[in-house]
């Protein structure tokens, strides 16, 4: 009796352990599946309540705005800059995010200003507006409801950029800077209130539209073939050179915008920019000509963070930048689940962009 004690508490002890150890491999197996689950707001957007609107006219509707918008001082940089910025809301509860959201206004603040506003602040005034994000969900399922709500945003983007436009711009040259979510917005805007526009277009030194997909076939402005050219469209988007398929699944999942307004999957191929070379085009950039990457999370607005250069080389191939792994810890994926599916909290290309932004505009002023 007091043999078979012992051997029952090590069988428990033993299947115990066994359950545990099941239980963590499903959860590791399924564990992006379950945090997908939890951030569906579970709501057919046909039936959802979206938060209020923004007034573009105050100052609130806006992450970042100069001191006195509507008049630029002797001191300001020569342009004008329209950021739209990457998604910082994870989603759950709403389909679109309300634009007095804590957590999310501290990613932008935190991660996502200084490192892809950042390198544009010395070039131009930033305006970057608050608007109804769609949640991370959204990009990361092909469902109806998510590109509904990703339409739903570009709502308010167009609409802070006619304010932009109809108060503040004047007739200084600006860029158009979107990063993500906020590039494939930035893109429509283009394409629908810049390009139909030739005064506009004559502003124009370039839209930035940085990791996201945009059709190389027909766009709406031509596609930036060097650093001296002004009014043309830099857009890519990225993936590790060591991952081979990666690039091949991101096409296949990337949606753009129809003649119609509408969300589809792309059906050609895609524009790329190398950040390294400037220009649209397949020759490779080795890690010599890179000017600088930065970690720039958790600087202080306006601080300019220490460059690390030569960190990486770049290759358009099919339609997508392949980048080299850098040397930096500091520059690789970090974070929670969430945080690793959303704009990284470092730029790979930030001195390469604010020399080749500097380059555009003075190209269109000499023009």
């Amino acid at each position: 009796m007091s043999e078979a004690r012992p051997r029952q508490r090590r069988w428990l002890a033993a299947s115990l352990l066994g359950v545990l150890l099941f239980l963590g491999l499903a959860f590791a197996i399924f564990r992006g599946d379950l945090i997908r689950y939890s951030l569906d707001p579970k709501t057919p957007f046909q039936t959802y309540k979206p938060p209020p609107a923004p007034d573009y006219g105050r100052r609130e509707a806006w992450f970042l705005l100069p001191t006195r918008p509507e008049v630029a001082a002797a001191a300001d940089p020569p342009a004008d800059v329209f950021f739209v910025s990457p998604t910082t809301y994870e989603g759950g509860a709403q389909w679109n995010d309300p634009i007095d959201d804590a957590h999310a206004d501290q990613v932008f603040r935190r991660v996502m200003a200084p490192n892809y506003a950042g390198p544009f602040v010395n070039i131009g005034r930033i305006f970057a507006p608050r608007y109804r994000q769609a949640g991370l969900y959204s990009l990361l399922t092909m469902r109806d409801d998510a590109r509904d709500a990703r339409r739903f945003a570009y709502g308010d983007v167009a609409a802070a950029f006619r304010y932009w436009r109809d108060h503040d711009g004047g007739t200084r040259p600006f860029l158009i800077v979107g990063v993500e979510q906020g590039g494939t917005l930035a893109a429509r805007l283009v394409a629908e209130e810049v390009a139909p526009n030739a005064q506009l277009r004559a502003r124009l030194a370039g839209a930035y539209l940085i990791e996201t997909v945009v059709p190389q076939t027909h766009p709406a402005l031509p596609p930036c073939m060097r650093r001296d050219e002004a009014g043309c469209i830099a857009a890519w988007a990225s993936v590790p050179a060591s991952e081979i398929d990666r690039g091949r699944i991101l096409l296949a999942r990337a949606l753009v915008w129809d003649a119609n307004g509408e969300l589809q999957n792309l059906s050609g191929p895609a524009l790329c920019f190398n950040p390294i070379l400037g220009a649209t085009v397949d020759e490779p950039a080795p890690a010599r000509m890179h000017l600088g990457a930065a970690n720039a999370t958790g600087l202080e607005w306006g601080a300019r963070p220490a460059f690390l250069a030569r960190q990486v080389s770049a290759h358009c191939e099919g339609g997508i930048l392949r980048v080299s792994a850098p040397r930096s810890a500091s520059l690789k994926p970090s974070g929670s689940w969430t945080e690793q599916r959303m704009a990284p909290g470092f730029n790979l290309f930030y001195a390469d962009l604010e020399s080749d932004a500097r380059a555009r505009v003075a190209a269109l002023t000499r023009r």
